[in-house]
């Protein structure tokens, strides 16, 4: 039998994998894919960053996030420049940020779909209750 926890945490697990199935589908329809869409969102909020730390934003590793960048400078939808020392600074082209805005638009209505059965008060408390959780560290 699950305990609460292990239910609590397959509902948040399973709600993630259908937003992104969701997201998938829609961005698919302006030419990009989640993994893409995520990449340029964290180069948009941080683009003197190093790849490093754009890939722990995007919840990838180093070498993921160097392909990607590949993919995406490929794609024309970012340019990398040199920073100091060994840093790339990576930025969005004009077209990369069209589909950006595009695929902001798209993910915002998924989400507003997905909580549309919950009052402006319960998805305050579900995002303070989420950001309570996701702040604690797990030492193990």
């Amino acid at each position: 039998m699950q305990t609460i926890n292990q239910r609590l945490g397959r509902a948040i697990k399973q709600t993630q994998h259908r937003h992104h199935r969701a997201f998938d589908r829609q961005l698919a329809t302006v030419g990009t894919t989640l993994a893409q869409w995520d990449a340029l969102r964290a180069i948009a909020r941080n683009s003197a960053a190093s790849a490093h730390l754009l890939a722990t934003e995007t919840f990838q590793s180093d070498q993921a996030f160097g392909t990607l960048a590949n993919r995406l400078a490929n794609q024309e939808l970012i340019v990398r420049n040199p920073g100091h020392g060994r840093k790339m600074e990576h930025h969005l082209t004009r077209k990369g940020q069209e589909i950006l805005a595009a695929g902001e638009r798209l993910t915002d209505d998924v989400l507003k779909r997905s909580f549309s059965g919950l009052s402006r008060a319960e998805r305050a408390t579900l995002l303070n209750l989420l950001m309570k959780i996701g702040s604690k560290p797990l030492d193990f």
